[in-house]
């Protein structure tokens, strides 16, 4: 209620940030998180905050850096994100590296960068923030994936970098960008992005939703299993959208009337419909008496 953060669940490498690793069944405290926080965002292992002031807290797991406090040394409680403690205005984990947009527009990324996730040119890890090259513009937005990063201008274009294996930097190939490439027919009209572990969406102006990357288990909403490597709309989805989230292998639009649906894998009943089914486009979770205004698709 003031800014604070909790977590729970599994705790390896002190991912929960209290001080431990023991596992817990119900939520604890973040370390000297208590208020002040205005987001968090959660990577495999990993977790990072946003506070008031525009500065970044980050602990747990810290292989490759992705912590930003200039070490590889895991931290059950937070540190300070090296060059980062004010000036930011939105940060988002991938898997074992992590990104910041400041208020000026600019990211900066760290950790991973085996395939050019840190956009920076070169595919060395780094312990403390570099900055993303060759962004067209002030961003507005950044999202971040497995091991690539999109990242939204104030035109509503839409630029990523990383892996590219199923082609989720949607610009017509599979071959790894080690700095940002424009995404194909996304040059403006797009509101909002959201990536998911190897897929990316875009939520555009009109209300419609366009995915790319990975399709092994339909997430692209497409009605097939083939992999995009260039933004396709999702069927039945041309407008009427105000959110879209991508999970792992799923991904799930919030509508303008508070429905939400969902596509992809289906097999821990993920998508929400009654079945075990996988669904290669969407359909709407099965809670007729309840509207929503918000939805996650957690890895």
């Amino acid at each position: 209620t003031k800014g604070g953060v909790k977590c729970w669940g599994l705790n390896r490498t002190g991912r929960l940030g209290d001080g431990t690793l023991t596992t817990r069944l119900t939520p604890v405290d973040v370390a000297g998180l208590t208020v002040g926080m205005l987001a968090i965002s959660v990577g495999e292992d990993h977790s990072c905050a946003l506070s008031a002031g525009g500065g970044v807290k980050c602990w747990g797991y810290n292989g490759f850096g992705q912590l930003g406090d200039n070490t590889a040394v895991d931290r059950p409680t937070p540190v300070d994100v090296t060059g980062v403690t004010s000036g930011v205005q939105a940060v988002d984990a991938g898997d074992n590296h992590t990104c910041a947009l400041t208020y000026a527009g600019s990211v900066k990324c760290w950790g991973d960068n085996f395939t050019g996730q840190l956009g920076d040119g070169g595919t060395t890890d780094s312990l403390v923030p570099v900055e993303v090259l060759g962004l067209a513009g002030p961003m507005r937005a950044i999202t971040s994936g497995d091991a690539h990063s999109c990242a939204l201008n104030f035109d509503g274009g839409v630029q990523c970098w990383g892996d590219n294996f199923y082609g989720q930097l949607g610009n017509g190939t599979s071959e790894g960008g080690t700095l940002p490439v424009d995404v194909t027919g996304l040059s403006s009209g797009v509101q909002s992005i959201n990536a998911g572990e190897h897929h990316t969406c875009a939520l555009t102006f009109e209300g419609g939703v366009k995915c790319w990357g990975r399709n092994s288990h339909g997430q692209l909403g497409i009605g097939s299993l083939e992999n995009g490597l260039i933004p396709a709309d999702v069927a039945g989805l041309a407008g009427g959208v105000q959110a879209v989230n991508g999970g792992e292998y799923h991904t799930c639009a919030l509508t303008n009337t508070g429905a939400v649906r969902c596509w992809g894998n289906n097999n821990y009943g993920q998508l929400g419909d009654g079945s075990r089914i996988n669904h290669w486009t969407p359909v709407e979770v099965s809670d007729p008496a309840s509207r929503f205004n918000a939805t996650v698709a957690a890895w």
